[in-house]
């Protein structure tokens, strides 16, 4: 096997090389930044009345999007609604891993019970509407932040641990695992040293759509009026004033900026996970710039191929 360029076929080279995975990146990390830092540095306060202005002003020097029906600046609100949007997002991504990837391992390595009763739970939980069971539960334990964290997390384990699930399916009868098991290796040692690092590839690309789904569902409940509650400001609830023709009509300053903000958002983690995905596994080489990594593994023998996947 030749040896491999610095930054030519490593994960971050094709990362790098992936146009659209790179622009979400940069939206992504220019947001976060944003809804942290211009709060201190602008003073915004998203609480506060200015009676000079009035209700519904127009987008001006002092209000740069305007004031919504109780004279609260729009452009700070959309900034810290933001924090709270995107913590929901993450937060919610993260317990789903959390949840879902012990549990996929759980299921595809030991089989038998354990992967009846959990694949079977898993089918109950997907058999629901997911809107409508997150509803559910949100106006069984209350809409504040932590809760709807915490029942968007929980809900969203289930697709973690099927793609987990399937990829443990096919790993655990490799020779090095049979190897490991021979020489006594308990079952722990061998999930987490030797199944994980080879299954956990999908999932950080799953992840990002993961967040984009979490954002959705959050900006959905809010905007249903069960999800983050006034005064406290998210992407949702800013929205949510569209319900009112009137607003929807006259007032386009007010919802639509959160509008644009949740879909751009959306679109660059799409762009982010389908970027790792494409990065991760040289199956999934994008056609735009990568045609050299592709004909270098379309033409390896079927062994060195295998070992590439693996140093991969």
């Amino acid at each position: 096997m030749r040896a491999r360029p610095e930054g030519g076929r490593g994960f971050w080279g094709r990362l790098r090389r992936d146009r659209r995975a790179m622009a979400g990146l940069c939206f992504l990390a220019a947001e976060v930044l944003l809804v942290l830092l211009l709060p201190p540095l602008l003073g915004l306060e998203p609480n506060v009345t200015d009676r000079a202005a009035g209700f519904w002003a127009a987008p001006s020097r002092a209000h740069w999007l305007g004031t919504d029906d109780v004279g609260r600046d729009v452009f700070a609100r959309l900034i810290c609604g933001g924090r709270i949007s995107l913590l929901v997002g993450f937060a919610a991504a993260a317990i789903s891993v959390a949840l879902g990837v012990p549990l996929g391992l759980l299921a595809g390595y030991r089989r038998g019970g354990w992967e009846y009763w959990i694949m079977r739970c898993a089918d109950v939980f997907q058999s629901f509407p997911t809107t409508v069971l997150v509803l559910c539960m949100v106006a069984l334990v209350g809409a504040s932040v932590w809760n709807i964290i915490v029942v968007i997390g929980v809900l969203g384990w289930t697709s973690i641990a099927r793609l987990v699930y399937a990829n443990t399916l096919s790993v655990r009868e490799k020779e090095y695992i049979l190897a490991v098991k021979a020489l006594g290796g308990s079952t722990g040692t061998i999930l987490r040293r030797n199944v994980l690092p080879n299954v956990i590839s999908p999932v950080w690309a799953a992840l990002a759509q993961r967040v984009g789904r979490a954002i959705l569902s959050e900006s959905s409940l809010s905007f249903l009026g069960m999800g983050i509650r006034t005064p406290q400001a998210s992407w949702g609830n800013i929205v949510q004033y569209a319900t009112n023709v009137t607003v929807f009509s006259d007032y386009p300053w007010v919802w639509v900026p959160p509008s644009l903000c949740i879909v751009a958002t959306v679109f660059a983690l799409q762009f982010v996970g389908d970027g790792l995905r494409d990065a991760m596994d040289p199956k999934y080489m994008p056609a735009a710039g990568l045609e050299e990594d592709r004909a270098v593994y379309r033409d390896t023998p079927e062994e060195l191929r295998r070992l590439m996947e693996e140093e991969e």
